[in-house]
């Protein structure tokens, strides 16, 4: 993508709206949430800030550190924020930017032709929510610093040296009185930090974590910029068309970049993007662009007699069955619905889109005939199996919440209706599911056996994994539905929990329902709906006292506690083995059980994982067996 003009930046550039003062009063309101996703939040609007100096072609490194005491620091070699006195506010500049709401180089003037902020909230909300900040500008051979907390200024604005560089360093510790954690994730950080260096070619990213022993750092530079981000998607998958199908454009004041390829897969996969922020929801850009590839391939075969009067009408859900796409646009006046940007709204985004990417793509698929063919073939083969599931899917979609005959047979419900208190235990196996059904609290823990090794939906179209007794039987008893008629509202249970031996059989249980969901209900993952339960491995008893132990070193430390003279050890192999007070006393008592939440900071190295362990392909799986075979100290056989 071409770099936009540098325009002018000083003083002059920088408008101000309005003031700090709600920030900190309510800062959900600007930040999202206090949470952890809110915290990191924090982290991506300093960061964004830099970013935005890369897209106007001034920076082309940013190095992001976080420190032992959680304090965040974003380097960055662009121009520096203004430091001058501002012509309206009479003070420096860079306080004017670090404390006043709305206050930045985004509201007109050519500081900054596109950006990631929409409101020109960033630095100053994240200054409002530390307890200590301090901002570094290199600037005009001068270096300088000023220190705020809580969004006061301590200091004046000083110049303390001289430098040859240019650029701005920023130092902050989230307020502990306004976070509910200061506990930065490093995947979650790092995989938007990979992103962020995908989305803009050439750009150096390194990330350093130093909270730990051993410090760990990352570094992105991606020469081939979302070229490289759909190879790195869809690596060691089946391709379609080996080249990557890339895609750009300008109309003078929009831009856009996308990369499109195609997978032997089953699942779309299109990620959308506006000035670098990720649009998940969708909205304009990403209209056009599902318009433009499904209007373009049907106009190529109709054009090249490709299909034939018996065939299916192809639709843009078949198309878009194995692709995977990234679509980055760059825009001066971004629309986005909330603070939270995750769907664009300008609607000339959408024609745009619609008509750069269609013109070219037709040349493209008329230019290479041998790989248009298979991605047409491809798409008819999905219709096809579209009109076979359409049958199936009926069978999956849930009923009002008056039928209560449209629930499995085989699940054993719990008698609370508020989804909030509801758990649902998937076991493995009809002896634990039946003790799991005896010793169960029936108020708010429904029970729902799963007959052995479910399908393996990384290898099978959506019909045929509808028509899968075990899958239909669970996506009803969840009340969600599936894919695109997937509703996280309609979720019956807020904890979903699998259960199963804790033998390499019941690792592949596991492993199969974890894809399912991953493919197919992934909401339920990133809600936090998924758990795994954690039976215990060993009954220790000496005398009449009874010790259970989780682990092989849990073991060791009760024998040591209490000798091992006497002791009798029961090992596990099932959950069918204990009885149904045991099961709830070790698996299923909330004040007692040790359950894992299924998390997904990283998506993108999920689902490569997940295409090496369970797709087609076996020399990848093979390779993965190889290289982390030394990892694995203890197999359970």
């Amino acid at each position: 993508m071409n770099q936009v003009n540098t325009g002018i930046y000083d003083e002059s550039q920088i408008k101000v709206l309005e003031g700090l003062e709600a920030v900190r009063k309510r800062p959900g309101m600007y930040i999202g949430s206090t949470s952890l996703s809110g915290l990191h939040h924090l982290v991506y609007e300093v960061v964004d800030n830099s970013i935005d100096e890369a897209m106007a072609g001034r920076c082309d490194r940013i190095d992001i550190k976080i420190l032992k005491d959680n304090t965040v620091e974003v380097r960055d070699n662009g121009v520096g924020i203004p430091v001058g006195p501002h012509p309206k506010m009479k003070k420096s500049t860079l306080e004017v930017v670090m404390t006043v709401l709305h206050a930045g180089g985004k509201f007109g003037g050519e500081g900054y032709k596109v950006s990631g902020g929409l409101h020109g909230l960033g630095v100053s909300v994240v200054n409002a929510l530390s307890e200590y900040f301090k901002a570094e500008v290199h600037r005009n051979g001068g270096i300088y610093v000023q220190e705020y907390q809580r969004g006061i200024p301590v200091t004046e604005v000083e110049r303390i040296g001289d430098t040859k560089i240019s650029g701005t360093v920023q130092r902050f510790r989230p307020d502990p009185e306004i976070f509910d954690t200061l506990e930065f994730k490093f995947l979650t950080l790092s995989s938007r930090f990979r992103e962020l260096a995908f989305l803009n070619k050439g750009l150096n990213i390194t990330f350093t974590d130093e909270r730990t022993e051993e410090p760990r750092q990352v570094e992105y530079c991606y020469q081939g910029g979302i070229v490289s981000f759909v190879e790195k998607l869809n690596e060691n998958k089946g391709l379609v068309n080996k080249d990557v199908i890339y895609v750009e454009g300008t109309d003078g004041s929009n831009e856009l970049e996308v990369a499109i390829q195609f997978n032997d897969g089953y699942t779309e996969n299109i990620l959308s993007f506006a000035n670098n922020i990720k649009t998940t929801e969708g909205g304009m850009h990403e209209s056009g662009f599902k318009s433009a590839l499904t209007r373009t391939v049907n106009k190529f075969s109709r054009t090249h007699d490709l299909l034939k009067d018996k065939d299916p009408d192809i639709i843009g859900d078949d198309i878009r069955e194995g692709l995977t796409a990234v679509l980055s646009v760059r825009l001066t006046d971004p629309q986005f619905e909330g603070q939270t940007k995750t769907k664009l709204g300008n609607s000339e985004m959408k024609g745009f889109v619609e008509s750069t990417i269609g013109e070219i793509l037709y040349t493209y698929l008329c230019e290479h005939p041998t790989e248009s063919k298979k991605i047409v073939e491809k798409s008819l083969r999905a219709a096809r199996a579209r009109e076979a599931a359409k049958k199936a899917r009926e069978l999956t979609r849930r009923k009002s919440s008056l039928e209560i005959s449209a629930l499995p047979g085989k699940l054993s419900d719990c008698s609370v209706k508020d989804a909030a208190l509801s758990e649902l235990y998937l076991v493995e196996g009809d002896s634990a599911a039946g003790s799991a059904k005896m010793g169960r609290d029936r108020r708010f823990q429904a029970i729902l056996p799963i007959g052995g090794k479910i399908i393996n939906v990384e290898k099978a179209r959506l019909d045929r994994i509808l028509n899968h007794a075990e899958i239909r039987t669970m996506i009803t008893a969840i009340g969600a539905g599936i894919d695109e008629d997937f509703s996280l509202d309609k979720t019956r249970y807020h904890k979903i929990i699998i259960m199963a031996d804790a033998d390499v059989d019941g690792s592949h249980i596991r492993t199969l329902i974890l894809t399912f969901f991953f493919r197919y209900m992934q909401p339920l993952i990133e809600a936090g709906y998924i758990y795994i339960a954690q039976p215990p491995l060993y009954l220790i008893k000496k005398g009449r006292a009874e010790h259970y132990a989780y682990s092989d070193e849990e073991r060791d430390n009760i024998l040591e506690e209490i000798g091992r003279h006497g002791v009798r050890i029961q090992r596990y192999k099932g959950l069918g083995e204990m009885d149904p007070d045991q099961l709830w006393e070790t698996t299923m008592n909330p004040d007692n059980r040790i359950l894992l939440k299924v998390t997904m900071d990283d998506a993108i190295e999920a689902d490569k994982y997940f295409t090496i362990l369970m797709g087609s392909s076996v020399e990848p799986r093979k390779n993965f067996i190889v290289e982390n075979a030394k990892k694995i100290k203890e197999l359970d056989l």
